[in-house]
């Protein structure tokens, strides 16, 4: 907000500083040129009227500075003023094509977020004996929208779930998440395991991705005591037990992004981890972990686990939101989406 106000005010503060070197330093030094920085600066930031203005504003201040100078009615004093309605006339067009420009990125943004909010429908609260929250924050710095994805359903073979990051930005990267969660929705009511969920991904996106193209992605299924996870070259999730104890899941073996199975031997291994009752699991897109700090640094995300148990799935998540924001200390880079399952405590009758 303090940047808006800065840039807002800056054509005024040029105009001013001019005025008051030019009186300063005498009319044997002249400055009025300068005066064509106003409608300059205002072209940044400004609409095409305000541009207008600053210009209007600079040919009035440029009169009485030509009387004090001793070059008003002067060839000089035309040559300033002509110099002056050129500059602001530019200045117009060129806040005009700026604008222009930001109207088509809001509406490229705008299109891209409908799409995507078409395909990732709300998640279930809870699922089974399985609470479930999620955290999805779109990349605010340009209207290319990511492909971070994510899905939670019930099923005969119990909870299960997707997170993933599709390669690329934009309207592209929508469409083969599409792909994606069709095929893991059909899919997970329909295949007995995750290797043959992996296998109808592996398919479908093999019709459809370019080469080189991928998606990774994570494969998860609650059931009994354990979740199975399935890791297609997606960070891994973080598993916070009941009694303290922090781990990262990483994968037993490197697997294959989801879009490369032909660059392999074959898919990627499922592993079984303990997820008890009281436990909790945090799934991430590499939007959290490559956040970085003014500085550089990357996002915490294993040093901020309290608030991860803080309190309810929900409220946890909004506030670890709230600490990447501050971390980053303006918009993110990139999509990020956290997905934080609970298992509730069985309760004694």
């Amino acid at each position: 907000m303090n940047s808006d106000l800065t840039l807002r005010m800056l054509p005024f503060a040029v105009i001013i500083m001019v005025v008051l070197v030019d009186v300063v330093a005498g009319p044997s030094l002249g400055f009025l040129p300068l005066l064509t920085l106003g409608p300059t600066f205002a072209s940044v930031y400004g609409s095409v009227r305000r541009t207008a203005f600053v210009g209007l504003l600079a040919l009035a201040v440029c009169t009485p500075l030509a009387f004090y100078n001793g070059l008003l009615g002067r060839w000089q004093h035309n040559l300033i003023i002509a110099t002056i309605i050129g500059v602001t006339g530019a200045s117009m067009l060129a806040s005009h094509l700026r604008s222009r420009h930001e109207r088509e990125l809001a509406d490229v943004r705008m299109i891209a977020e409908a799409a995507q909010r078409v395909l990732l429908r709300p998640v279930p609260r809870r699922a089974d004996d399985v609470t479930v929250a999620l955290s999805y924050t779109s990349a605010m710095s340009e209207a290319r929208i990511g492909g971070d994805l994510y899905e939670v359903v019930t099923t005969p073979y119990g909870v299960r779930l997707l997170i993933g990051d599709v390669q690329g930005k934009g309207l592209e990267a929508v469409e083969t998440a599409a792909w994606v969660l069709g095929a893991f929705r059909e899919a997970a009511y329909n295949e007995p395991d995750l290797p043959a969920i992996s296998d109808r991904l592996e398919t479908t996106l093999s019709r459809h991705l370019e080469e080189e193209a991928f998606v990774t992605a994570i494969l998860g299924q609650v059931d009994g005591d354990g979740i199975q996870l399935l890791n297609h070259g997606h960070p891994p999730p973080i598993l916070l037990a009941a009694d303290g104890r922090v781990e990262e899941v990483e994968p037993q073996e490197e697997g294959l992004a989801l879009g490369l199975g032909c660059l392999g031997p074959g898919g990627p291994k499922s592993q079984r981890v303990s997820f008890a009752d009281g436990d909790r699991i945090l799934f991430y897109t590499d939007g959290v972990i490559e956040a970085r700090d003014p500085d550089g640094a990357f996002y915490p995300l294993k040093e901020r686990v309290p608030l991860i148990l803080a309190c309810d799935p929900e409220t946890a998540l909004d506030e670890l939101r709230t600490d990447l924001i501050n971390h980053i200390g303006g918009p993110l880079l990139d999509d990020a989406a956290m997905l934080l399952l609970h298992r509730q405590k069985t309760e004694s009758p």
